[in-house]
């Protein structure tokens, strides 16, 4: 039964999602069951086409890559993928009416990432940007209003800046791992083998200023939607902190984190402020 093979694919998105991101994970739980699932599909099919062009180093990633979107064609077009992330993945790609151009755009990101290292000018990095973070953000801002058309334009600049805002801070904070390892520099006009406090301070700016404008929009998400997103900022709002307070040098050379108690600490604060309607 087509019924089976689909839960299944729902409850594999749901596992990528809590195995791949902690925070994401506890973010989603927050959302309304109504939607949940969707979001969890969603993240999956992201994080595996990030997953291929950042790891599987022993592999021809070109060519997974290149597969991995023949598959995710077939699945949009034919409505079913053995490959049951995509097959989850289509299900709310049709169910909310999602735009090729957002899928398409996404994909192109990441293909990006398999050949290029360096984004010299502001316009390839918010192209990057926007492929790989703000249609993420669109999508699921598609699933938050369910069809409501007017909401969504209404929200939708804010949604952009939100997973700018997610994907800066990523960057910053995985900056060993980006330059070091996979020897790419996203921030344009900026020396990471010299990385000081002034251009810190710079990237941090820009952060914040897409953060306070990402809240504005969370403020008007629904009821279904707002927790989980006031949570999902809330910790990277908090991983920015962290990150302002570490020297430069020192984010250069390690991975900053929240630790796991902090998490549920800020779940606990994000709750409350919530019911006090402080949001």
């Amino acid at each position: 039964m087509k019924a089976l093979f689909d839960s299944v694919s729902y409850s594999c998105s749901k596992l990528v999602t809590q195995s791949y991101s902690t925070s994401f994970s506890m973010a989603t739980k927050m959302l309304s069951h109504t939607i949940r699932q969707d979001i969890y599909n969603i993240y999956g099919f992201v994080r595996f086409a990030d997953e291929i062009v950042d790891s599987f180093y022993d592999y021809n990633k070109k060519e997974l890559f290149s597969n991995f979107e023949k598959e995710l064609e077939y699945a949009l077009h034919h409505k079913i993928s053995l490959n049951p992330i995509l097959n989850a993945f289509q299900h709310t790609y049709h169910k909310y009416q999602i735009e090729k151009h957002m899928v398409d755009s996404f994909m192109e990101s990441m293909r990006l990432d398999l050949h290029k290292s360096k984004y010299l000018t502001e316009s390839e990095f918010k192209n990057y940007i926007y492929g790989s973070a703000d249609v993420v953000g669109l999508m699921c801002l598609k699933v938050f209003v369910k069809g409501d058309n007017e909401k969504y334009d209404n929200l939708k600049s804010g949604a952009m800046s939100l997973g700018s805002a997610f994907q800066k801070v990523n960057f910053l904070r995985d900056l060993k791992a980006d330059f070091h390892d996979l020897e790419r520099s996203y921030f344009p006009n900026t020396d990471l083998n010299n990385l000081d406090e002034r251009a810190k301070k710079l990237i941090i700016q820009d952060i914040e200023h897409d953060f306070k404008l990402g809240l504005e929009g969370i403020k008007q998400l629904p009821i279904e939607a707002k927790f989980g997103v006031f949570m999902a900022y809330r910790y990277y709002n908090q991983l920015l902190k962290k990150l302002k307070k570490t020297p430069a040098l020192e984010i250069k050379n390690t991975r900053i984190r929240v630790p796991n108690y902090k998490k549920i600490e800020l779940l606990t604060r994000s709750y409350v402020k919530y019911q006090l309607k402080l949001l």
